[in-house]
């Protein structure tokens, strides 16, 4: 039995699928990753646009349509 860096045991079927933690810090681990991104969309009917905390500022600008673009 596989054990995770909380001291829980991991579910055997959970650890053969490749799983290395459990599933409480597995849903820990997701929620701070999706913390540091988002999907918008450009203008009304654009295209979908991946945004990362570093590019946020400047894709987000440039996704408002009322705004000049730099």
């Amino acid at each position: 039995m596989s054990i995770c860096n909380c001291g829980e045991d991991i579910d055997p079927r959970r650890a053969a699928l490749g799983y290395r933690v459990c599933i409480w810090c597995g849903e820990e681990a997701a929620r701070q990753e999706r913390k540091s991104w988002t999907v918008v969309q450009e203008y009304t009917k654009g295209n979908y646009q991946l945004v990362t905390s570093s590019a946020a500022f400047v894709t987000l600008r440039q996704t408002n349509p009322k705004e000049n673009r730099l």
